[in-house]
Order: structure tokens, then sequence, then C-alpha cells
């Protein structure tokens, strides 16, 4: 399938970036995505900051700011009431102002199962667009929130999670990846994507492609609470087994659990980002950005030669 497009479009379909480009002037580029989901938590006003701080998350993990937004909704009339719709949609307000953004309208259609999320537009310099796989040889990666949210939300959905680890993950998903993005930013980085639906591994397989490998050291990755002990009962969603499946061929030196390891591949929700940072500058701005109140942001591990294999160590 051919896409049209033109010379002012700066990021398009030839890659996985998070998000697409298009050249405005030669100061001026706009950056545009579109993201929803299905509830997580039991709270609709929490669902709504965790859907569209979700959405949001791409515009940050490339360097960009957020200016405006697009509701995009679909319910269920029979079971979502008036003032939940109201309440997940305050979330959405909420999260936008909160990332320096309006949001300027959106659509509604009826559907079977209650989805939400914004289409956002945000504003970048055309020449310092950050993409998702450009790292170098020597990077250090620095991971701002822990993982775990695919298995503590399948946990939740089947009536087996504890309250304390859903209230705890809901905090994270909800949480804004835009201070980290501005501090990534004003150092300066190689790289930037954010930890969603492909997973921790997922997404680095997309940062190294095929021209870098990657090491990781795996006590030094955050998880969230709950996290491991669902793992264990194995209360994956679908996306992390496909993501198992798709991915596992890129991973070499492995000697971990099968549901550790499916931790690693575990489908996020609102993650963190991952940044490939020049080795001088990383424990810098990993010290910027747990001062900033990130306070769980790890370096887990180092940009290598070794094309398209991660080892973890």
């Amino acid at each position: 399938m051919k896409f049209p497009t033109n010379d002012r479009t700066l990021v398009g379909f030839e890659g996985s970036d998070d998000a697409g480009v298009y050249k405005l002037s030669e100061d001026l580029a706009i950056v545009q995505t579109v993201d929803f989901i299905t509830p997580v938590v039991d709270d609709p006003y929490t669902y709504g900051c965790i859907a569209a701080a979700n959405s949001l998350s791409d515009i940050f993990a490339m360097g960009a700011k957020v200016i405006t937004g697009m509701n995009v909704v679909a319910y269920d009339s029979c079971h979502v009431t008036k003032a939940m719709l109201s309440d997940i949609l305050q979330g959405g307000i909420d999260k936008m102002r909160e990332a320096g953004g309006v949001i300027l309208g959106g659509h509604t259609i009826e559907d079977i199962e209650m989805k939400y999320g914004i289409s956002v537009t945000g504003t970048v310099h055309p020449d310092r667009i950050l993409r998702n796989n450009t790292v170098r040889s020597g990077d250090k990666l620095i991971l701002t929130k822990p993982i775990g949210s695919g298995v503590i939300s399948t946990a939740w959905k089947g009536d087996m999670a504890e309250k304390i680890h859903i209230d705890k993950a809901a905090v994270y998903m909800s949480s804004l990846n835009k201070t980290a993005s501005e501090l990534a930013v004003s150092i300066g980085v190689n790289a930037m994507t954010d930890v969603t639906g492909f997973g921790l591994l997922g997404h680095l397989s997309e940062m190294i492609s095929d021209k870098h490998g990657a090491e990781l050291e795996i006590s030094k990755i955050p998880m969230m609470d709950g996290a491991k002990e669902y793992a264990d009962q194995f209360l994956f969603p679908g996306g992390s087994k496909r993501n198992y499946k798709y991915f596992l061929d890129r991973v070499e030196e492995n000697k971990l659990e099968y549901t550790d390891l499916m931790l690693l591949f575990d489908a996020q929700t609102s993650g963190g980002l991952l940044i490939s940072v020049p080795e001088e500058k990383a424990e810098k701005l990993l010290d910027n950005i747990r001062s900033a109140g990130i306070e769980e942001a790890a370096l887990i591990g180092t940009f290598n030669n070794n094309k398209g294999k991660i080892s973890l160590g």
C-alpha cells in the first residue's frame, strides 16, 4: 500500500516512529498522532486521564510540544451514563491542560465497548525532531517508568488484582512524559521512543533496527508492584504474547525464566520514555529526571554494534 506524500513530509510511514511530522516552514513542523484505549481501571475520570496520557505520549517521544487535541470516543449508552462519560472527558481535558494544550472538539459514536483517546497535534523545529532509531553505539539507555501495566490491567479485568497494585499502576499510567521529554531535549539526546503496545523489548527492537544492538541490565529495570506476582500467574494480555512471538528472535544470551522474559514483552499502556543518550550525559540526565520527581527512572542498558540483537545481562 502506497500512501500519498510530498517533500514536506518529514516523518511518515517509512519507519516505526511514534508520530508523523509535516513541515510548515523552515522553523516549524507539526507532529500528529492518534491513539485510543479501552478501560484499564474502574474509575471513569482516572481512565480518561490514562487514555489522554497515552495519546499525548507520542508527541513527547518525538521531542515536540503539545498544542491541540480532538477527542475520539466510542461508548455504549446502555452501560456508560452521561455522568461517567463526562468524567472520562474531564480526565482528558485535565491532562491536555497539564500538557500545555487545548481540546478543540472531537467525535463520538455508539459502540459495544468503551474506547477513548485523543488525536493530538504538536509542534517541533524541523531540525530538532527526535526519531526512535537514531541511536549511537555507546549510548546509554534510560527508562523513565516501571513496566508491568499489561499484566496488572489483565489481572484487574479478571478481578484478580489487588487494589493497591491497580491504584499504583494508575498513577504511573496517568503520569505525563512531558517533563522527561523536555529534560531529554534540553540536554541533547540521540533517540527517544515510548514504551506502549510492543512492550519494552519490542520498542527497543525498533530503536536498534538492524544497525545497532543493545545490552540490558535486567536487575536495573524497574517493575510495578504486583507485576511479578501476576506474571507468575501468566495473566498477560494477548498483545504481550504476540510481542513474544514477533520479537523473540532479537533476544540472545537469555537465561531468564519464561514469565520473567514475558514481562519484558508485556504490552504497556502509557509507559515511560526510552531515551538513548550519549554516555557522558547519561548520569546528569538521569539525575535531572529523578530530581524532577520521576524517581523510578533508571539507566538500564547500553547500545552497541551487535546488529539487531538484544542481550540480557
